[in-house]
């Protein structure tokens, strides 16, 4: 008979995303308990944990079961460790970071597997976060459409966000976003890939940092990546997640897209995120052979 789990599981919508009790993270977390976290992750794409007291230290120790941290090369870190980044808005700033439905690092050649996001101060209304669901998303287009952009690859780049020429002034100016002379990253993925712990096929696009298909013109490009935008963006495939100070969330970006809402002006939010390294992305096998691919 298999042992009961350790952990408790409360789905956050229909679609993706689960709240996970019965673990405290500053304590060690057995090889048991990481399989059943690492099966809910791959379950439901996007997990949080509530009520977590974490030193940086042992957000770093957490992120690092999972694989290598990426070194962030446009936020400001926290001080002393270099490999967390710092999410931050302050009462007088107007713009926040993130208020756009992106993928973290899909302009890397490896982009980011997870990233990892605890909650140090939050406002005492607002700022909650959206995720999407790009299997779901992708499982609701026409048969048509999956041939067509089973063919496609896309251009992503990091260039027009946080090199010279972004329009987020105000992030430039304050210093959260830094490193301008860095943002020269440039890389292609297939439309459509296969994700790596489920085998689902899933879109692989997103509007911060795909520019266009490769071998079409941005101008070629845009009709169609405003449709797939609109499209995935529907309720129907999203969760949101209400922040407490303490919580630490993770979201797998190989199969998800998030935005954080600005809608707590005059209050202070301030996150730590920490990103962990992905691996190269695989073309989905064709549409006509997914039928049986679990769900």
């Amino acid at each position: 008979m298999s042992k009961p789990p350790t952990i408790r599981i409360k789905p956050l919508s229909g679609t993706l995303g689960a709240e996970i009790d019965g673990i405290n993270l500053s304590e060690p977390v057995s090889e048991r308990q990481f399989r059943e976290i690492k099966q809910a992750f791959s379950t439901f794409h996007v997990i949080c944990f509530r009520d977590q007291e974490l030193t940086p230290e042992q957000h770093l120790e957490f992120a690092q079961r999972w694989g290598k941290i990426n070194v962030n090369r446009f936020f400001r870190p926290v001080d002393g460790f270099p490999m967390i980044a710092e999410v931050r808005k302050e009462p007088e700033q107007v713009q926040n970071i993130g208020e756009d439905w992106h993928t973290d690092h899909s302009y890397d050649e490896e982009p980011a597997f997870t990233s990892i996001l605890y909650a140090r101060v939050v406002p005492a209304f607002g700022g909650d976060t959206l995720f999407s669901s790009m299997c779901a998303a992708y499982e609701a287009l026409s048969e048509g459409m999956k041939t067509m952009l089973a063919s496609l690859s896309a251009r992503h780049s990091s260039r027009h966000v946080f090199g010279y020429v972004t329009n987020d002034v105000e992030s430039r100016q304050t210093g959260r976003i830094q490193n301008p002379d860095r943002a020269v990253q440039d890389a292609i993925h297939p439309v459509v890939l296969t994700h790596p712990g489920s085998g689902r096929p899933a879109l692989y696009v997103n509007p911060d940092f795909t520019v266009g298909f490769q071998g079409w013109t941005d101008e070629e490009s845009k009709p169609l990546l405003d449709w797939l935008y609109r499209h995935a963006s529907q309720p129907r495939f999203t969760c949101r997640l209400t922040w407490h100070p303490g919580t630490l969330a993770m979201w797998d970006n190989r199969c998800t897209w998030h935005c954080a809402m600005n809608d707590y002006h005059g209050q202070r939010r301030l996150m730590h995120r920490i990103t962990v390294e992905g691996e190269p992305l695989t073309l989905a096998e064709p549409a006509s052979s997914q039928a049986s691919l679990p769900h």
